[in-house]
């Protein structure tokens, strides 16, 4: 089976940290994170690969960091350092190609469909060329599609790669674990877990119906990600304008205090998928989302600088009360980002 598509997922490895490595030797061999300082109620932004083993990640309160691993060296962040990299490295993804797609600041799908060369050596080279004008280390997933390439990026990091040809997506997905498809967070592996469904292999099983009684229309969306089929374009100039989580529920919630666990949960997961992204506009507004047992829907937002659990906690409260006691069948919980016409704000995460 012939490539129709060359894609390639490109993502540094633990690229602040690994800066702050490169710069300073007294970091290097050492458990290192980038965030907050702990008497500011910081949350890491990320971290080294010598702190990983201690149990620290990404989005984690800092405090809670330096309780699990008393020798991190936190330092801060600095962002003009590491945009000024991201600019290095784009110009050498744009020696292969311009139709670049970034993500955040250290990672990147590129689409090389047009390139005759074997992509996987096409990825090598690009991760090549990176090492030797940064000094920095990248792994990179090769693909037919966008979904199969990220998650193939994460193989064999760090400093890795990993292929994915058109005839071995099958057996690919087949034993991915389902926590590994865009969309699905710790919620709902946990309920698809409680049906036994762990792998790809064993969600492929489902129906469509089964799928969209289950998720609602995400479902119909894992009924093609469990295959591994994607079709999106690689987009050049994409801004994401906004970042949510969310889930269906199989009961209906009645209270508010029901609410209000399964929000904690859902802004657990906001803040790694905001960790994920490490996209550096500022927050503009909070919102949280509710579809009521009758799919009649609201939501509330309101103007906020940090995805503090408070805000959305009070946006919950009213959203409920304009159910007049009406179940709820769907929670979501999310940010908007400000425009890049000069609203204010401060960083997603308190760095």
């Amino acid at each position: 089976m012939s490539w129709t598509r060359k894609i390639i997922h490109l993502d540094m490895d633990c690229f602040y940290a690994a800066i702050e490595q490169r710069d300073n030797p007294e970091l290097r061999g050492k458990p290192v994170g980038v965030g907050g300082a702990r008497d500011r109620r910081g949350v890491l932004t990320t971290c080294s690969y010598e702190a990983r083993p201690f149990g620290v990640r990404s989005a984690m309160p800092t405090f809670l960091a330096l309780r699990m691993c008393p020798q991190l060296i936190v330092v801060p962040t600095r962002f003009d350092v590491y945009r000024a990299e991201s600019r290095r490295i784009r110009e050498i993804f744009a020696a292969f190609t311009h139709l670049i797609e970034p993500l955040s600041l250290d990672e990147a799908y590129l689409d090389v469909s047009h390139l005759d060369h074997d992509p996987a050596a096409v990825a090598f080279e690009i991760r090549e060329r990176i090492f030797e004008q940064t000094g920095l280390t990248a792994s990179a997933g090769v693909a037919p599609n966008k979904l199969l390439a990220k998650v193939a990026s994460d193989v064999n990091k760090p400093n890795g790669q990993c292929v994915v040809p058109p005839a071995g997506v099958a057996a690919f997905m087949a034993n991915l674990p389902v926590r590994k498809l865009w969309g699905v967070g710790g919620v709902s592996a946990e309920k698809l877990e409680r049906r036994g469904i762990r792998t790809c292999g064993d969600l492929q099983r489902l129906s469509r119906i089964d799928l969209h009684g289950l998720f609602g229309r995400f479902g119909l969306e894992l009924y093609d990600l469990c295959r591994g089929i994607d079709e999106r374009p690689v987009e050049p100039h994409r801004l994401r304008k906004s970042l949510s989580t969310e889930e269906t529920f199989t009961r209906d919630l009645t209270t508010l205090a029901e609410c209000e666990r399964r929000l904690a949960i859902l802004h657990s997961d906001l803040l790694r998928d905001l960790a994920k992204a490490r996209d550096v506009r500022p927050i503009r507004k909070a919102f949280v989302k509710i579809k009521f047992a009758n799919f009649s829907r609201t939501t509330v937002e309101r103007v906020a600088n940090e995805p503090a659990l408070p805000v959305f906690s009070a946006l919950l409260e009213e959203g409920f009360r304009r159910g007049n006691g009406l179940a709820v069948r769907l929670l979501g919980a999310g940010v908007r980002y400000a425009e890049e016409s000069g609203e204010t704000g401060q960083m997603a995460l308190e760095l």
